[in-house]
């Protein structure tokens, strides 16, 4: 049995999250009495913050717990895409995340919470000096 239980994570939770750092969030759950999406689909939350940049999370598949561990179905990993104007985009040199990829896959809670931090408190001048230094 692994001992390290990794913390679900939902739209709301996401959101929640979210919504402290600053951002503009919406959501939308996967199926639902009114939503008939794929069954893999489990939801996808959108942010954008006051710096012009966002976040794109995808939950794609639910995982399934043993029925001492939690009840029903969590998100353990989501996926994560990076928007700049509108668009998919990496982030500058010098960053942990989004270096070569404009999508971030199976990122766990704590990674979520070190990216979202670092998207909100980025200054997008960074883009604009990285591309002056050839860099970007």
């Amino acid at each position: 049995m692994d001992d390290t239980i990794k913390q679900p994570m939902t739209d709301e939770s996401l959101k929640d999250y979210l919504s402290t750092l600053g951002a503009r969030v919406m959501t939308r759950s996967g199926r639902n009495e009114h939503y008939g999406s794929p069954r893999e689909f489990s939801f996808e939350v959108k942010a954008v913050f006051d710096n012009g940049l966002g976040l794109h999370i995808l939950a794609r598949q639910y995982n399934y717990r043993d029925p001492w561990e939690t009840e029903g179905r969590v998100n353990d990993l989501v996926d994560i895409s990076l928007l700049k104007d509108g668009a998919y985009s990496e982030l500058p040199k010098g960053y942990n995340f989004f270096q070569s990829r404009d999508t971030e896959e199976a990122v766990d809670w704590d990674s979520f919470c070190d990216i979202a931090t670092c998207i909100a408190n980025l200054n997008p001048k960074i883009y604009q000096l990285q591309q002056l230094t050839g860099d970007l």
